[in-house]
């Protein structure tokens, strides 16, 4: 009876868990956030900051969005 309610807890919450379970091993949340430096050209700065404007959304938020 305990171990079907621990099973239906684990099956429930296998993302959360699994998060927690890299956690321990890497000290790294998966939307944890890290600053970086990174030398741009001055072309694709000024094509980010006109993204910027344009969209009105941080820069490192459209690098991201580039990746995922």
């Amino acid at each position: 009876m305990q171990s079907n309610k621990i099973e239906k807890i684990m099956k429930k919450y296998k993302e959360t868990f699994d998060i927690l379970e890299n956690y321990d091993r890497t000290r790294e949340l998966p939307f944890q956030r890290k600053k970086i430096y990174h030398t741009l050209s001055v072309e694709t700065l000024n094509r980010l900051k006109q993204l910027k404007e344009k969209t009105g959304k941080p820069i490192s938020r459209l690098v991201e969005e580039k990746f995922n």
